[in-house]
């Protein structure tokens, strides 16, 4: 299906150059009201991209303007990631309305479209994120059901680490201090490691850092984390 353009008028001009693509799901009860709400100049939120449960595409803020998607954010020294980002609205309720599994045809077009983005601008593995690890303490968006493994068997996201792991022992602070490393704002500590979960160990989000949980972030900052992705 070819992208159909429906303009949104909240943007403005970017001060960074992009770096990153940021994955979100809308969270509200359709895909026309979450089109809406991003068309609502009083809303004041938007985001580059739309792409409905059967894989349409809608274009909504041209790349080379700053999309309204991220809020208060941080990723990697980042704190202006609208201004550096490309954001990706995914049709789904979210968990307020009823989270459920992403369609296949609706992944099929996201791999499309951050594929082709990800191309276009050298954005690096580690830099294409969800909302919850940019704003771990408001959001938990795509949110758990989201594949990230089909993402990183294409080397478009970073795979969840399962070879060569090794415990460091980290105490809870060493923990917090690399995860801040990685690329977390820690600022609270349980909503930073819960994020981290969602992503990388999405089928226990507990807030407790365990050995697991040491292993797969010592991984993620070693080069070249390896998974089975």
């Amino acid at each position: 299906m070819p992208p159909i353009d429906l303009p949104s008028p909240n943007f403005d001009a970017r001060a960074l150059p992009i770096s990153m693509i940021v994955l979100h799901y809308t969270g509200m009860e359709s895909a026309e009201a979450a089109i809406d709400r991003l068309r609502d100049p009083e809303a004041k939120v938007s985001a580059h991209y739309v792409v409905d449960e059967d894989g349409q595409v809608i274009c909504m803020v041209d790349e080379g303007d700053r999309a309204w998607h991220a809020g208060a954010s941080h990723w990697r020294e980042i704190d202006d990631v609208n201004s550096a980002s490309i954001g990706i609205e995914i049709v789904n309720p979210g968990h307020e309305w009823g989270y459920v599994p992403f369609p296949d045809a609706q992944i099929d077009a996201v791999i499309r479209l951050v594929a082709e983005i990800k191309d276009r601008y050298e954005i690096t593995r580690g830099n294409i994120v969800g909302h919850s690890d940019i704003a771990p303490a408001r959001k938990r968006d795509p949110g758990e059901l989201f594949p990230w493994h089909r993402l990183a068997r294409l080397r478009l996201a970073l795979p969840r680490p399962t070879q060569s792991l090794m415990d460091p022992f980290w105490t809870e602070a060493g923990f917090c201090l690399a995860l801040e490393r990685f690329g977390y704002d820690v600022t609270d500590r349980m909503a930073a490691i819960m994020a981290f979960q969602r992503r990388f160990r999405p089928e226990l989000i507990d807030g407790e850092i365990d050995a697991e949980c040491r292993m797969i972030l010592l991984a993620l900052l070693l080069p070249k984390p390896r998974g089975d992705a």
